[in-house]
């Protein structure tokens, strides 16, 4: 737990004051947001405000692992497993990481040519796939090689798995290593794109990501206090996970990062999180779902996100199919925009609707441990 602590505590703090510097160097390099004309009217007034914020909170998640990893070496014998850096957290900080750097190409290009087309839908959906298909080889063909003082292997287990995930991973969905590659490449296209639509108003992708990524941290450290390759606790209802004090780390650590972040992001935003920020949360929160087991229970996490897509795609099938639309404007929170809302009701509603996604997703988390035990 104190290492969990120490990487919020740095994350927040290296955010905090460093979103700040960022701001300014990217106000004096004239990265400023351009507004798309046919957006909400609204909007218009938001031209210009420092994009790319999301460099500072990644930078910042990468820093705080550093510090929780110092902050490891003072633990008992018997919990020092996991000091070095392992290939969980190669993976998790690598999707955030590359998806992020994905995403800095668009806002980059955005600004360069003061136009919001940024790179085009077929380069961002082929950065997203090759960002996935790298990093889930490398969860999938590389097994955890821990031992324990006597040499004997105590986890063999890889940071995804090639069977399908609820809370636990399900044997009758059991996937080919290619099958399960696939499905990765699938989880990050999704959770990307995900929080990138719902991105659009201050605060509301930068609060929404906070709640996820605390409840990624409770579900991981619940898991390693549950491990099965923990030799002090083996019963039949463990978890069978691999590395799940990084996992829960990293989580704690992005959020505390995301925290920082929304001091400066929250209306009126100050900076924007750009791409660069929403592929980087995207990636890491996919990244989660896979290396936590709980791929199936991604939807209920981050319910607000599955939401807002959906929108967009009913309003796309909708348009195509009759010509007419079912929202005013998607996605949906700018629905909600031009329906009168002002623009903190609908974040804070939303942040609501978010926060029952990640309670109900805890909920049955911890009923099934419950339902094991009992």
């Amino acid at each position: 737990m104190r290492s969990v602590i120490v990487a919020v505590g740095v994350a927040f703090l290296v955010s905090l004051f460093c979103t700040p510097i960022a701001i300014k160097v990217f106000t004096r390099l004239k990265a400023g947001q351009p507004i798309r004309a046919e957006g909400p009217v609204m909007h218009q007034g938001k031209k210009g405000t420092p994009t790319m914020g999301g460099v500072v909170f990644i930078l910042a998640t990468v820093i705080a692992y550093v510090a929780g990893h110092l902050a490891l070496t003072t633990l008992p014998d018997a919990q020092i497993a996991q000091v070095e850096p392992t290939i969980t957290a190669l993976v998790l900080l690598g999707l955030m990481v590359f998806s992020g750097a994905v995403g800095f190409i668009d806002d980059f290009l955005k600004v360069r040519k003061r136009h919001s087309g940024g790179l085009n839908k077929r380069g961002k959906l082929l950065g997203q796939i090759l960002v996935g298909a790298v990093f889930g080889v490398i969860a999938l063909y590389f097994p955890s090689t821990m031992t324990d003082s006597q040499g004997t292997s105590t986890n063999t287990e890889t940071v995804g798995s090639t069977t399908l995930s609820f809370i636990r991973d399900i044997p009758a969905l059991e996937l080919t290593k290619v099958g399960a590659v696939i499905l990765f490449i699938f989880v990050v296209m999704a959770a990307t794109n995900g929080v990138n639509l719902t991105d659009g108003l201050d605060g509301l992708a930068t609060g929404a990501s906070v709640m996820v990524l605390a409840a990624y941290a409770l579900i991981a450290f619940w898991q390693y206090r549950h491990w099965c390759a923990d030799p002090n606790y083996t019963q039949e209802y463990c978890y069978a996970v691999r590395d799940p004090l990084e996992i829960a780390l990293i989580a704690g650590a992005a959020a505390g990062a995301c925290v920082g972040f929304l001091w400066w992001n929250t209306s009126p935003a100050r900076i924007f999180m750009g791409d660069t920020g929403a592929l980087g949360l995207g990636g890491l929160i996919a990244g989660m779902a896979m290396s936590t087991r709980t791929i199936l229970l991604l939807p209920i996490i981050g319910g607000l996100f599955v939401i807002i897509t959906m929108s967009v795609v009913i309003q796309i099938i909708s348009f195509r199919t009759t010509g007419k639309r079912v929202f005013r404007m998607s996605p949906l929170q700018h629905h909600f925009e031009l329906a009168g809302w002002s623009e903190v009701n609908i974040v804070v509603r939303f942040w609501i609707i978010a926060g029952i996604g990640v309670a109900i997703a805890l909920g049955l988390f911890y009923s099934e441990f419950l339902a094991s035990v009992g």
